[in-house]
């Protein structure tokens, strides 16, 4: 079975395209939920400065648990999007996700160019 190398590098455009979408996604929620969620900790974190102790981290997250849930899920997709992409780095696409990106790849030139990626995955002529 050839590989058309074309094909190739527009599926791997896409994943870097899918990839930024998600880091943009991840930096927005850092600077609302992330932000908002640090500053309703602020009266927690002057008397953790003074007094660190694992047990006063476990009291500001109980009794803080809206901010708590605001940077576990800020948190939690930097971490995920930290060991997938390294993942992809040290193995490489997953069959799964060479699927995923494959079927979304025949989904934009199946509508053309009124789908939003048409114009990141066409060939621009050359000048």
């Amino acid at each position: 079975m050839t590989v058309d190398p074309q094909h190739q590098r527009q599926i791997e455009r896409l994943r870097v395209i899918l990839l930024r979408r998600w880091w943009r996604t991840s930096v927005l929620l850092w600077l609302t939920v992330g932000s908002l969620s640090l500053w309703s900790l602020r009266g927690e974190g002057a008397m953790l400065r003074q007094y660190f102790t694992w047990t006063a981290v476990r009291y500001a997250v109980a009794y803080n648990r809206l901010a708590a849930l605001g940077l576990g899920l800020c948190v939690g997709l930097t971490v995920a999007l930290l060991v997938a992409e390294s993942r992809h780095i040290l193995f490489g696409p997953t069959p799964s996700e060479r699927q995923r990106l494959n079927q979304l790849h025949h989904q934009i030139l199946q509508q053309g160019p009124t789908h939003p990626l048409w114009k990141a995955l066409t060939p621009r002529p050359r000048q």
